[in-house]
């Protein structure tokens, strides 16, 4: 009979690292079980590499694992187990196509401004590895996050220490936003009424028509949607924010998605850089324009694009650049000691990350003397930053959290084939005039208009039928599973959140509620309900949307936990199979810098472990099988002790790392298996395991720590070498030989 197999993900930075130590230990105690563990490559440099066959030698030419995931995810059998991979910005897709081409892949350049038809199709080609290429594909079912039980009650016995209180004596800090003319006040939504084929067009003027987009078919009881930012408005919106930071004396920032939102916010957050640097830039623009400065790609591509002129020409704009900084607010800081700002490149700030850190840091962000300030959180759209807003006044009028003793907000989310904001990527335009944009019928009519203005960002969002549908039963199973309320964060003043409370309120009489506490409340009542009851210690469900669920499962266990990484992240696919997301927290760039820099890679692959827990619990009730039933049992065991003995990684170098952590995470699940008693065979065997590791955990350990504090080289960033990555993640040749010989 054929094994069952289960596929890990081959990712990017960090999590891709942390695979080197791990994944050999999971394929070894897997062995001889009836489960393979596969592995797939979903990294910004794989998409890239598959979708240019024709460029590639034949040893070079690698297959389309994303587009075979995308296939397996809508089969029953399907057990994937999702590490966090880049959502690729366009500064860090050119540094990936960078290093592909200096291995001597002949990748194309990616065309920034396409002049002719071949470098729009390249662009248009490209796109597959920008921003959220993957989650779309692989998120064929609704998600079900919250910590496991084990993590919360580890993390309130020993409570994370990032909080910083509240000022007593008040604070400026707030979250600004505009009030008009935003996607929130321009959205119009319908339900199809039957199946349809939509093209997207923009008619100008003169009523010339423009076709954007074709062949966009759409379900009965799909939900559409359109909305427009209007620039004007919010460039208005920035230059105010910019004027008030001033006036108050506090620092100005900016939280968008620009990597997940890989059309929209970039654009938005380049208005930001044209807005605050606008003397400069507007002074030197035919200049910039004739290098190809490109400001939604931060002021670090205006910065490295002025090396194209002349040295008089490049230091005559960077004093001007420089002077910009004398009449404006401080901008927050990501690297204070590096001069680098909110500003200088889009992917660096992430508001669902960036956000929490606000709450945690007592409203603060970092300033330019490497010091706390208050700030001006901008976060233009009003669809969630009212949330924001809400939480911060909270910790202003109640003060800092409490991790010790705060309840959970656990997830249910909306997020099966696309759904809304995220699956717009497609539908989203920069308006070409004055004029309408619509999504047309196939009989000639209008569904959906809007009126724009040259430079405007329209959107199309889809959400179907059958995902909400699941998404409620989802919600009344988490409810009943925890005995928590479930609150669906919908707003019935938004166009789209209308045509959503229809659905649910058809959907939930299908379910036996009695007893459930299910309320739908707008996303500012639902963050205040919510708080209240972290505050009183109670845990509460947050059903939401696709992007809220993204925010809200940063946002919580940042503050619970001091991360999103240990949350459990479990997607139930449509047809029966599972997805398991190994928590949120993105890639970490800066822990495989440090790892570079100082030979300490301090990412916690908890994640991970937690992940493969339900994994192996799907493997075991799909084929009945009781050794990986007992996998997952003893699993769980070791991750309590893991936790309880506080193996996890250290900041600092020369401490604990991941390695070492893993290491722990191997002895302790030997352990578990040699103590059960439900398996002989498997008892025998690890209990000789077990005892290796045991007797020698001084060597191992010291092993382990004698390979830190000094550079390492892998071989490269986006594409390691693995010969040379696996030295540099294996270093104890006594531990490599217990599991090799497995």
């Amino acid at each position: 009979m054929e094994n069952y197999k289960i596929t890990w993900t081959k990712v990017d930075e960090a999590p891709m690292l942390a695979s080197y130590a791990l994944l050999p230990v999971v394929k070894a105690f897997t062995k001889g079980t009836g489960i393979d563990v596969e592995t797939k490559d979903i990294s910004l440099a794989g998409r890239i590499l598959a979708n240019f066959p024709d460029n590639l030698t034949e040893e070079q030419k690698i297959p389309d694992d994303l587009a075979e995931l995308g296939k397996l995810v809508k089969k029953p059998e399907a057990n994937v187990v999702k590490l966090p991979n880049i959502s690729a910005s366009i500064p860090q897709l050119q540094a990936a196509i960078k290093e592909l081409r200096e291995k001597g892949y002949d990748v194309p350049e990616y065309p920034e401004e396409p002049k002719t038809e071949e470098e729009i199709a390249l662009q248009k080609r490209f796109a597959v590895a920008l921003g959220s290429a993957v989650n779309p594909v692989l998120r064929e079912g609704n998600s079900d996050r919250r910590p496991a039980a084990a993590v919360k009650k580890f993390a309130q016995k020993n409570p994370h220490k990032m909080m910083k209180p509240w000022p007593e004596s008040g604070s400026k800090t707030r979250v600004a936003f505009m009030k008009e003319k935003d996607f929130y006040g321009t959205e119009k939504s319908a339900t199809m009424e039957k199946p349809d084929n939509l093209r997207i067009e923009y008619v100008d003027e003169n009523g010339g028509v423009t076709v954007l987009k074709e062949n966009l078919p759409v379900l009965e009881g799909e939900i559409v949607d359109s909305a427009v930012m209007n620039v004007a408005e919010l460039r208005k919106f920035y230059a105010e924010q910019i004027e008030e930071a001033k006036k108050d004396d506090v620092l100005l920032s900016l939280h968008l998605k620009a990597t997940m939102m890989k059309i929209s916010d970039p654009i938005m957050f380049g208005h930001a850089v044209s807005v605050y640097y606008k003397d400069a830039l507007d002074k030197h623009a035919d200049a910039l324009k004739e290098i190809g400065a490109n400001v939604n790609n931060g002021l670090t591509d205006v910065l490295e694009k002025l090396s194209k002129l002349p040295a008089e020409k490049k230091a005559e704009i960077e004093a001007d650049i420089a002077k910009v900084y004398e009449t404006r607010p401080d901008l927050a800081m990501v690297d204070s000691r590096k001069g680098i700002t909110n500003l200088h490149v889009p992917n660096n700030v992430i508001v669902d990350a960036s956000m929490p850190v606000v709450v945690r840091d007592g409203g603060k962000m970092w300033n330019k003397n490497d010091e706390l300030q208050d700030t001006i959180a901008m976060v233009p759209d009003r669809s969630y930053a009212t949330m924001y807003a809400e939480i911060i006044e909270d910790a202003k009028r109640n003060g800092q959290f409490d991790p010790s003793t705060m309840g959970s907000v656990s997830n249910v989310g909306l997020m099966a084939q696309k759904a809304e904001e995220y699956g717009s990527h497609d539908k989203t335009f920069e308006a070409a005039g004055a004029g309408v944009i619509r999504a047309v019928n196939q009989a000639g009519e209008a569904i959906l208009e809007q009126v724009v203005e040259k430079g405007d960002i329209f959107r199309m969002c889809q959400a179907k039928d059958i995902p909400i549908k699941d998404w409620v039963k989802l919600a009344v199973k988490r409810a009943k599973a925890s005995g928590s309320p479930a609150i669906f964060w919908l707003d019935d003043n938004r166009a789209h959140d209308r045509e959503v409370i229809k659905k649910v309120e058809k959907y939930l009489p299908e379910h036996d509620t009695t007893g459930l506490e299910i309320k739908i409340m707008k996303p500012v009542d639902a963050m205040k309900f919510s708080v209240e009851r972290i505050r009183k210690g109670l845990d509460t469900i947050s059903v939401t949307g696709n992007v809220l669920r993204d925010y809200l499962t940063d946002l919580f266990p940042i503050l619970e936990l001091g991360t999103s990484a240990r949350m459990l992240s479990i997607v139930p696919l449509l047809n029966g199979g599972g997805l398991f997301e190994t928590g949120a927290g993105g890639s970490a760039p800066k822990h495989i810098q440090q790892l570079l820099a100082e030979g300490h890679l301090r990412w916690d692959s908890l994640g991970e472990y937690c992940a493969l827990v339900p994994s192996f619990e799907l493997a075991a009730e799909k084929t009945g099988n009781k050794k990986v039933a007992l996998l997952a049992e003893t699993l769980d065991k070791a991750i309590e002790k893991y936790l309880e003995n506080g193996k996890n990684p250290s900041r600092k170098v020369n401490e604990i790392d991941n390695r070492g952590s893993s290491f722990y995470l191997t002895l302790y699940w030997a352990q578990a298996l040699a103590a059960q008693d439900k398996d002989a065979e498997m008892k025998e065997r690890f209990a000789n395991v077990a005892k290796q590791l045991e007797e020698n955990e001084a060597k191992i350990t010291e092993e382990l720590l004698s390979a830190q504090g000094s550079p390492q080289d892998i071989g490269g960033y986006y594409i390691p070498n693995d010969e040379m990555a696996d030295k540099v993640m294996r270093p104890s040749a006594t531990l490599n030989a217990i599991i090799d010989a497995m």
